[in-house]
């Protein structure tokens, strides 16, 4: 007689877990990360890639990028894509140096904010209630308002020549208050001035973030924290963020689809015409033709490198801010980050290898080489080169970033009302 033994059924392994980087780790990072640039400044002699201005720079060029992405990751969130954002900056930059011009600043930044909300109108109106393609629509706001702008800047400042307004240009408007915290400010310069090794360039990073911090760049930042309590924290955003994943689902526990993705487009707009704002309000003071310089697009691609969240948005829009900064900076800042950048990569070399992902490894290595090589046999970086580095990290940082990105499963899927049923 023999005993039947039953084999205890396998469970199914659970697929392995992208671990997020913990706070340890990303605070080991960082560390890491301001010794490398100290012991590079220490080696060469230069200084500038943490010196107080050159993050002034970096914070301010972010702003913009940052709004831009702040309303992507709204709308797309909501399953509706924009890339109509260059088209709503651009209406925050005229919006905003037409307010601030005839009232005062602030007044600008929330004409701006609601010339945005309007170009996010239209696109709601178009994708949402009559159904057509995303990126159709995109195509035409950032065609239909840069024309719209151009055309009633000519012919509504042409009785304002003696202000300053041109054909392609709006009078100057008045700035908006810069913070300073006293007593901090001036202590933090005099000790970056002695280029102590970590101490200085510490004091350099802090110091550019208490020295004439434009109000702005304060609320960015706010509401980029508020973004995330609000998206992730509350039912609205749950029910937001549902529009975004399943809209049939959400439709049938009673969430008012519609409603929702026009919150999240025309609130998409706001956060863009705000970053457009700035570029007319701080960084300029006027409204110029092609002001926003493609900066819509890069808020996208902030955007998608932090994986449709608001801090891996934040990192990405610093990250594209220092390049794109680079621009106003000495060549010989420029120079050094070429060294820089090929230590990175050498150290990535090794990572890799040690990880036997050995094809990786090469490739780090072999530009590391590279770009150590270019920085041993040249004494500057051309002119339009440093002007092209933040499109050329654009590209770089999407290509790197794609193997681990999770958009919305219902992002830019057209959805009628009652279609599940």
């Amino acid at each position: 007689m023999s005993t039947a033994v039953t084999a205890k059924p396998k469970t199914p392994a659970s697929p392995a877990k992208k671990g997020r980087i913990s706070l340890p780790v990303l605070l080991l990072l960082i560390a890491g990360a301001l010794v490398l640039f100290s012991a590079v400044g220490a080696g060469t002699g230069n200084h500038g890639l943490t010196s107080s201005g050159q993050i002034a720079a970096a914070l301010g060029s972010a702003v913009p990028i940052a709004m831009a992405g702040l309303g992507g990751l709204w709308a797309e969130r909501s399953g509706v894509v924009n890339i109509g954002l260059e088209g709503m900056m651009v209406a925050g930059t005229f919006c905003g140096a037409w307010g601030g011009f005839l009232v005062n600043p602030w007044f600008g930044l929330v004409a701006g904010m609601a010339g945005g909300a309007l170009g996010g109108l239209l696109h709601a109106l178009v994708t949402v209630t009559f159904g057509v393609d995303h990126i159709v629509s995109g195509v035409g706001v950032n065609l239909l308002i840069p024309g719209i702008c151009a055309y009633v800047n000519k012919i509504y400042y042409k009785d304002y020549v003696a202000d300053g307004a041109g054909a392609n240009q709006s009078p100057p408007a008045d700035s908006l208050p810069l913070i300073t915290v006293p007593g901090l400010s001036p202590w933090l310069a005099s000790v970056e001035k002695h280029h102590w090794f970590l101490v200085s360039d510490l004091a350099g990073i802090v110091g550019g973030v208490v020295t004439n911090l434009s109000v702005v760049i304060v609320l960015a930042a706010v509401l980029i924290v508020a973004s995330y309590f609000l998206l992730w924290r509350t039912v609205f955003g749950l029910r937001l963020r549902s529009c975004g994943e399943n809209p049939t689902a959400a439709e049938s526990l009673g969430v008012n689809v519609y409603k929702y993705k026009y919150i999240a487009v025309i609130a998409s707009g706001a956060f863009a015409g705000l970053g457009g704002a700035y570029l007319s309000l701080v960084a300029a003071h006027f409204y110029k033709d092609g002001q926003t310089q493609g900066r819509g697009f890069i808020g996208l691609a902030a955007m998608i490198f932090g994986n449709w969240m608001p801090g891996g948005l934040a990192v990405g829009s610093g990250l594209f801010g220092f390049t794109d900064s680079l621009q106003l900076r000495d060549a010989d800042s420029v120079h050094v980050l070429l060294l820089t950048v090929a230590v990175i990569m050498g150290l990535l070399a090794m990572w890799h290898g040690y990880r036997r992902k050995y094809t990786t490894a090469v490739i780090s290595l072999v530009v590391g080489g590279l770009l150590g090589l270019w920085y041993a046999t040249t004494d500057a970086v051309e002119r339009p080169l440093i002007v092209a580095t933040p499109y050329v990290i654009t590209l770089v940082v999407l290509a790197l970033a794609s193997q681990r990105l999770r958009p919305p499963k219902a992002d830019g899927q057209i959805y009628r009302k009652g279609q599940g049923k």
